[in-house]
């Protein structure tokens, strides 16, 4: 593939990011401070996209994915197609953003559309980018966060508006450490799985910054450009978790409830859990029917071998340390009860 643009290796960063060797030919804030990578299994190039990309020929492109949601002017907000000649998936934003993914997933170029800078484009690198580049290398990607609770990785997964971040971003208000935010990557170590750690980060809508501390302005913004803030995890009384850690047990987090009923947990059949997890499972919509297959495999390993629990927050920001305490006990009570339990 021809390239449009230049690298400029001077500003570059290297690091691990999900277990993975990263090289980015910019410094990006969010990546600042993660473990030097030994080796690189993902190159990113700012600035540079495959001329074929750009304007390629109808008959090139196989167009699999149109966002449902519709910008001010009535086009999709993403568009998904894959590239016939090279095998190489592009991502459109609504903005003018471009990513193209190469078909093994080692190269990654993005473009930083006139009136934005290399930060906008970093916020969908680290969502949604990232994890579709995780599952085109076979890493299995729940749409939830990682919180560390007695040295074991839980995990909260939920549909969207469920409150993961924010709970996450209790827990950490609360001293505990988190490994990742939105993308929980898993290691498949075949009687258990692994945590990745993410990077030390929790991305926040306004709306819970205040509700967490009282003002948005608290945290600082992801970018100029986008209302959404972030809790810097490297900053003091808070913790970032960069180690992989085993995953001891998922918690479903249901819609918000209104009123002062106790929180309740209660247990997830595996079969109803496998379900939520496949259709909610990251980049669900970009990957190949025989990667679908595998991680249906892995999920159904996954849900036999951790204790799978449901409890819904009260929509209420006040009660958040109670809710994240509710989760606590009842972790510690089911560890306990599996430690007790005869072999």
């Amino acid at each position: 593939m021809r390239l449009s643009g230049e690298l400029r290796s001077c500003m570059s960063i290297n690091c691990t990011l999900f277990g993975l060797g990263i090289r980015v030919n910019r410094t990006l804030s969010g990546l600042v401070g993660l473990p030097r990578a030994r080796d690189i299994d993902v190159d990113i190039r700012f600035g540079t996209i495959p001329l074929d990309s750009i304007n390629p020929r109808a008959s090139e492109v196989e167009e699999f994915y149109s966002s449902p949601r519709m910008d001010a002017y009535g086009k999709p907000t993403l568009l998904a197609a894959r590239l016939r000649s090279s095998g190489a998936i592009r991502i459109s934003y609504c903005d003018g953003t471009i990513f193209v993914i190469s078909e093994n997933a080692k190269l990654v170029w993005a473009t930083t559309p006139p009136g934005q800078t290399v930060e906008d484009t970093a916020a969908y690198l680290l969502g949604p980018i990232i994890g579709l580049v995780l599952r085109l290398r076979g890493i299995t990607c729940l749409h939830g966060s990682a919180v560390v609770i007695g040295g074991q990785a839980v995990g909260l997964v939920g549909v969207s508006g469920a409150g993961k971040s924010t709970t996450a971003a209790a827990f950490a208000r609360l001293g505990y450490p988190v490994m990742t935010d939105d993308v929980l990557a898993l290691s498949d170590c075949g009687n258990h799985f692994l945590v990745r750690p993410a990077y030390p980060r929790v991305r926040m809508w306004p709306e819970s910054v205040v509700g967490l501390f009282g003002s948005a302005d608290v945290l600082p913004l992801m970018t100029p450009n986008w209302d959404k803030r972030f809790l810097g995890l490297d900053a003091p009384g808070y913790c970032f978790q960069s180690k992989p850690l085993p995953l001891a047990g998922v918690y479903f987090l249901g819609p918000r409830t209104v009123g002062l009923d106790p929180l309740v947990v209660e247990s997830v059949r595996p079969a109803k859990a496998l379900m939520a997890l496949v259709s909610d499972s990251y980049a669900a919509n970009y990957v190949y029917e025989s990667l679908r297959a595998k991680e249906f495999e892995i999920l159904s390993r996954l849900v036999k071998s951790v204790p799978l629990r449901s409890v819904s927050a009260r929509d209420d920001f006040s009660y958040i340390d109670e809710f994240c305490d509710v989760i606590v006990r009842d972790f510690r009570t089911q560890r306990s009860a599996a430690v007790a339990a005869p072999l």
